[in-house]
């Protein structure tokens, strides 16, 4: 694949980026899904809008906080590049982080179940990842180690692992199985007690809140650990890299709290 050009396109004498584009592009679709989808969940598309225009500034700037802080030396001092997200650096873990725990905390303030909220919304995440991971191949960053595969691209003058292509794929993919699990849950669901019958039976959805969310945590984390291994411009965590450590704790964490929930549903 030839090195490709991060400019999309120049209006005014102003650069419009690809990686902006498919940023956004992943957001409105993401958006637009959740919406269509939110009924199911007992929401609104209104409720799903105003929680959007908070989490996605939220998200963006957890996101570049926390790449900057991995890359300190590179922006101490200088405002105006640590502000600077048109040249790249968004760090997806932070961005995460960020977005997700800022829509739990409008969760407690606007009464909103947040497991509800982070089920409804954990497929359109993974495809929103799937778009957005592109901006990585034209801006000529986020790339693997030299190989001679037949779908490596052209990096520094060198043939790379894709790993963008790796983890976009998966993050489709899973964009698809997390639809068909918040869809098909309840078929062989465990029956509870009649309090927790009864709460399912007002709940329109299948299998526990939390069950999708939690999924793609621990899948994706997955995924990321694996791929990171190929990556040669990781954040360091001193001699680890940063994304297979958080991925690691991220996943064990979703397993643990995955496994509590459904022990919970059983009793």
């Amino acid at each position: 694949m030839p090195v490709p050009d991060p400019v999309a396109f120049t209006v005014f004498h102003i650069d419009i980026m690809w990686y902006a584009i498919l940023i956004s592009c992943g957001i409105i679709l993401a958006t637009v899904i959740c919406c269509i989808r939110s009924p199911k969940h007992g929401l609104t598309s209104d409720q799903i809008l105003n929680f959007v225009i908070i989490c996605i500034p939220a998200g963006i700037i957890g996101a570049r906080l926390y790449y900057v802080l991995f890359h300190w030396d590179w922006y101490a001092g200088d405002f105006f590049q640590i502000i600077n997200i048109r040249a790249g650096g968004l760090a997806i873990h932070g961005g995460l982080i960020a977005g997700l725990g800022t829509a739990a905390l409008l969760c407690y303030f606007w009464h909103v179940r947040p497991l509800n909220l982070l089920d409804l919304a954990a497929p359109s995440i993974a495809l929103a990842q799937s778009i957005g991971r592109w901006g990585n191949y034209f801006n000529s960053e986020a790339h693997g180690g030299p190989t001679d595969l037949p779908w490596a691209i052209t990096a520094d003058g060198q043939s790379v692992h894709p790993t963008f292509l790796y983890e976009s794929i998966w993050c489709f993919l899973l964009f698809l199985f997390l639809l068909w699990l918040d869809r098909h849950a309840k078929a062989g669901a465990p029956s509870g007690q009649n309090a927790r019958k009864k709460k399912q039976a007002a709940d329109p959805r299948p299998g526990f809140e939390g069950r999708i969310i939690l999924t793609y945590g621990m899948l994706y984390s997955l995924e990321r650990f694996f791929v990171e291994a190929l990556r040669t411009d990781s954040l360091m965590i001193g001699p680890f890299k940063q994304a297979q450590v958080i991925s690691l704790v991220i996943f064990l964490v979703c397993a643990a709290c995955y496994l509590a929930l459904r022990r919970r549903l059983t009793r």
